[in-house]
């Protein structure tokens, strides 16, 4: 079955605002560029059909498709959700069958995370969900059919989530996995990633 992942990605130059105090505007844009590389390449897997992002950052869609992905620009005005569920609508005329959502800022993931998370995926209806490592947000989710959802992301995503798939009668996977578990946000998150991968402070 046909699975399109979609990343939504905020202007690369605005992202991470939480990071202010420890990084700079210019180091924040440079952390936003790579993430979204990242995240694209680790994409780049059999287990993905076709990758879309969509973003209101005209940078962040020619990355997009410099790395091989489709873009859909995103109305200023838009709230992620509803931008979501339109990219949604996109992947699904073009032919998706199931949907998996990623943000742009999981900096552990690569190609091995994302065939983890997919081969759960077994007939629909499924809900596969990620959590972050406080449990209370959504940082990886696979919706089979496509559209089975009302998109939830923001405070408290997770728990709205798995309550939606319950209300549809779909099979409910939690999948847990360290490199699904940590995104950056705060300078918490910077400081653990830095742990785990056994740089200094000074080097991200």
């Amino acid at each position: 079955m046909g699975l399109w992942a979609i990343v939504p990605v905020k202007p690369l130059n605005r992202g991470k605002s939480r990071l202010s105090g420890v990084l700079t505007k210019d180091e924040r844009a440079a952390l936003n560029h790579s993430l979204l590389e990242n995240t694209l390449n680790a994409l780049h897997t059999p287990s993905v059909q076709q990758t879309l992002v969509i973003s209101r950052d005209p940078a962040a869609l020619a990355l997009a498709r410099e790395l091989g992905a489709r873009t859909v620009l995103e109305d200023s005005h838009s709230e992620l959700n509803l931008a979501l569920q339109r990219a949604t609508v996109v992947a699904t005329l073009s032919g998706a069958e199931r949907i998996l959502i990623l943000p742009a800022d999981l900096p552990l993931l690569d190609t091995t995370v994302v065939d983890f998370l997919v081969q759960f995926s077994l007939k629909a209806p499924e809900v596969l969900i990620a959590p972050d490592r406080h449990g209370m947000g959504t940082n990886a989710l696979l919706v089979n059919p496509a559209g089975l959802l009302q998109y939830s992301f923001g405070p408290g995503s997770f728990q709205k989530h798995c309550e939606q798939a319950r209300h549809a009668n779909a099979r409910l996977q939690v999948v847990e996995h360290p490199s699904l578990e940590l995104d950056l946000d705060t300078p918490q998150d910077l400081d653990l990633l830095r742990v785990r991968q056994g740089t200094p402070s000074s080097s991200i």
